[in-house]
């Protein structure tokens, strides 16, 4: 008997840079191309249903002012998938799950291989600090976020990246590692990652696919 559909591993692409590398940017526009799903990890948090288990365990570490433990935050991350999955949102067996934001680490990224099978890993690569740092400047104050445009907090962010995130990339291998430069153009970068995605054999498996 095949296994249920909500419980095999997903096919997914992982999207990994720096704060300001364009993550964000480029999973939203992945997200309106059919046989996409994007999942931010700010959707697990957004959506938190605060009448669960899960979500009050969330709210007393937000309470504490502590960071919610890994095995937590890829609870809250499954359970949520599971409910896209049952609302028919996300459908794995045609789409393909673009993650960014999650995995964080490199032991979340071992807790999620229960959940998903990692196809790619897009690496938005900015070697220039000082351009991650105008970025996120930038998009502070056009959303009015005066105090994420603190030199001190978006330092804070991109070393916080280099120490926790960054080291995924060793984790997953440069097999399936498809480093970009993310300081081109947002469409360029974008053409980079469909120009790779259409030799996936797990795109092109569900690409033509009539639903």
């Amino acid at each position: 008997m095949s296994e249920p559909i909500d419980s095999a591993r997903k096919p997914a692409i992982l999207i990994l840079g720096a704060p300001g590398s364009g993550k964000g940017t480029q999973g939203a526009v992945l997200a309106q191309i059919p046989r996409f799903y994007h999942y931010s990890s700010g959707d697990v948090f957004r959506q938190l249903d605060t009448r669960t288990e899960l979500g009050r365990k969330f709210v007393e570490y937000s309470k504490r002012g502590e960071l919610v433990p890994d095995e937590l935050t890829i609870q809250l991350w499954a359970s949520h998938m599971k409910d896209l999955v049952t609302s028919h949102r996300y459908k794995p067996d045609i789409d393909i799950l673009v993650l960014d934001g999650i995995p964080r680490n490199q032991d979340q990224a071992k807790m999620l291989e229960d959940h998903v099978e990692i196809h790619q890993v897009f690496h938005l690569s900015c070697p220039n600090r000082d351009e991650l740092a105008r970025r996120l400047r930038k998009r502070a104050l056009k959303e009015q976020r005066l105090d994420d445009a603190s030199e001190v907090v978006i330092q804070h962010r991109i070393k916080t990246y280099e120490d926790e995130t960054k080291p995924i990339l060793d984790y997953y291998g440069k097999e399936i590692r498809c480093d970009i430069d993310a300081t081109q153009s947002p469409a360029k970068v974008l053409y980079d990652i469909l120009a790779k995605l259409q030799t996936l054999e797990a795109y092109q498996r569900i690409a033509n696919q009539t639903v």
